[in-house]
């Protein structure tokens, strides 16, 4: 037998030690400070007050907002914002035009929008192969971002997430701008057409004389059962990120609570997150304005589903801790970050630029702090006017 076939054969066996030891220490150790009976019952509370209090929550706004983009879209809203955008793209982003659709819809929606989009034939003509990459950081940097800053003004904080979204921006533009020039300068070859034979767009008239079969209120309240609809998929596709990724941030992030004892009450959990970002507490605060170590447990969220870090916005609330700085800085993040680990991957493999996607996580990851760091001093700025 072959040293290859050895290790093929023994690495399943040190995979399963390795997991099962790793789960051990981790619950060991929550159960050896908490009690095992009560860090079991905060484990089913937590998820289960995630559920009820914060996932609903979340879905009524994925239908709602599902609906009003319909609508949007229906009526020609985004083909407008579309057209508005366009003299931007050029200058900020170095992408043409058409690009701006990809923003819109990705901010109405969620990051795979941009797939569907980069693989229109008409669409993909009007780029090089290294913009059509870009797309990538270019859409997902506004991924969930309607969702994200309607949610952030349920908090009555309008002008935070406003500046949120100014942030967002910023960090979009870095985003693509590091990863078009990264791709260029390993891979000089990406500089041509990504579309050899390319095809001229046709403008298209959606008005409502293009169909008068349909009445305007048939295409109303399709446009708002439809948009519904994929609010409600949306709103289940959070489910599993927001129990099972929130609930394990929550229990390494916050304490006993109001109570003082450990008594299997939801949100409770030992405070390692925190304790560790107080060794480099400085840098948090200068950079995002934090005072409370338990809000980078937001960001480190967000790297893996917006959704699952908008579930923390309750217990932050609660505990009161939410102020105007953090949700500027909040709705930055969220929206240039957006899930992006759990979908850069998967997004460049479906293009085929599968190389590309060390470069585009590194783009994305510089981009995203910055969209934050930008995020706080507009705050302090506007603070002071």
């Amino acid at each position: 037998m072959t040293n290859n076939s050895k290790r093929r054969q023994w690495r399943p066996i040190i995979e399963a030690i390795v997991f099962l030891s790793v789960i051990f220490l981790v619950f060991g150790l929550l159960s050896w400070k908490m009690g095992g009976a009560n860090m079991l019952k905060t484990l089913m509370n937590t998820a289960h007050d995630l559920l009820l209090n914060t996932v609903f929550y979340l879905m009524g706004i994925t239908v709602l907002t599902g609906a009003l983009s319909k609508l949007m879209s229906e009526f020609g809203v985004v083909t407008l914002l579309e057209r508005v955008l366009r003299p931007l793209m050029k200058p900020l982003y170095n992408l043409p035009g058409v690009a701006a659709l990809g923003g819109v819809m990705t901010f109405l929606s969620d990051n795979p929008a941009i797939i569907a989009l980069s693989k229109d034939r008409k669409f993909a003509s009007y780029f090089k192969k290294y913009q059509l990459i870009s797309l990538t950081n270019f859409g997902t940097a506004f991924g969930m971002g309607f969702v994200v800053i309607i949610t952030m003004i349920g908090y009555g904080q309008m002008t935070a997430a406003l500046i949120g979204l100014a942030g967002a921006i910023c960090g979009s533009i870095i985003s693509t701008r590091l990863m078009q020039r990264s791709c260029l300068k390993a891979y000089p070859e990406l500089d041509s057409p990504a579309v050899e034979d390319s095809v001229a767009l046709e403008a298209e008239d959606e008005s409502s004389a293009d169909e008068p079969s349909r009445s305007i209120f048939m295409r109303f309240l399709n446009a708002v059962l439809d948009g519904g609809k994929n609010g409600v998929d949306l709103g289940l596709q959070i489910i599993p990120g927001v129990l099972i990724i929130t609930t394990a941030v929550i229990m390494v992030t916050f304490g006993t609570g109001p109570s003082g004892v450990y008594d299997g009450s939801s949100s409770q959990g030992v405070p390692v997150l925190p304790w560790l970002a107080e060794k480099i507490h400085w840098v948090f605060e200068w950079l995002f304005g934090f005072t409370h170590m338990e809000l980078i447990a937001f960001p480190m969220t967000a790297l893996g589903a917006v959704g699952a870090a908008l579930g923390l916005l309750p217990t932050f609330n609660a505990t009161g801790i939410l102020d105007g700085n953090a949700i500027a800085v909040f709705t930055a993040i969220g929206m240039c970050w957006s899930g992006f680990l759990s979908t850069h991957t998967a997004m460049l493999d479906s293009l085929g630029y599968r190389k590309a996607i060390s470069k585009a996580i590194g783009a994305h990851a510089i981009a995203g702090l910055c969209a934050g760091v930008i995020a706080h001093f507009l705050f302090l700025l506007v603070g002071l006017v």
